[in-house]
């Protein structure tokens, strides 16, 4: 099977998946976790290179105070949870977004996170929180005009790959596919420079739902697509 070096998935439907359930929301956000899990388990074995996951976004500020806080207390009880899982499979972890609006605690976590598992060699997985794409693209755009202004960079220097060196994901390559779950067909300001050749594919599942064979229907419609990049199919 030719595999995606870099997945990248929009995880939507926990709430949904908790309502239809006559449970609280929280409640598909927790087993959510557990779907977090298995899929970065299987991408480990599978040789995936990069998984990046939308985990919450700038806009989910805006939802209520209590799932919001929740939701902090379960990324919280994650990181020091999966951190062994992490090590045993040699995971790289990695994080996108403004992390200036999480929890002074949440980000010592991330933090350490991030150093114990900076020399692994294996999967890297970046976790988009607090992030959105356009606030992305404008702190990259002020950083890049700082360096015109400054004399740091001329503006004959800028180029694709000098902007992208610029963004969150700066050394992470573009991703070959993007999986959104619970049959939403939008991408939600999630790596929107980044998406720009990518190959979508969207699910009805709700992510709480979302096993390995789902991800694996998703890897084998990946395979069946010609890849083009703008130019003539060459067969």
């Amino acid at each position: 099977m030719a595999l995606p070096e870099h997945i990248a998935i929009i995880m939507d439907g926990n709430g949904r998946w908790a309502q239809r359930r006559g449970l609280p929301r929280i409640a598909g956000h927790q087993q959510g976790v557990s779907t977090v899990r298995s899929v970065v388990e299987e991408c480990s074995t599978l040789g995936i290179r990069y998984l990046t996951l939308y985990a919450f976004s700038s806009e989910n500020w805006s939802r209520p105070d209590d799932e919001v806080q929740s939701l902090m207390a379960l990324l919280g009880q994650y990181l020091s949870s999966e951190l062994p899982l992490l090590l045993k499979h040699c995971i790289r972890f990695r994080v996108i977004g403004d992390l200036s609006r999480l929890p002074q605690e949440i980000r010592a976590s991330l933090e350490q996170t991030i150093n114990e598992t900076s020399d692994n060699p294996g999967l890297t997985l970046t976790l988009a929180l607090s992030y959105g794409s356009r606030d992305e693209v404008l702190r990259a755009v002020r950083h890049l005009a700082s360096d015109v202004k400054n004399g740091n960079l001329s503006e004959d220097d800028i180029s694709e790959e000098v902007f992208s060196g610029y963004l969150d994901t700066q050394g992470i390559p573009d991703p070959d596919l993007l999986i959104r779950t619970s049959g939403e067909m939008r991408i939600s300001n999630f790596l929107l420079w980044q998406l720009a050749y990518t190959e979508l594919y969207f699910c009805s599942c709700l992510w709480p739902d979302f096993t390995v064979v789902e991800l694996k229907e998703a890897l084998a419609d990946f395979e069946s697509r010609i890849r083009r990049f703008g130019a003539v199919d060459p067969n």
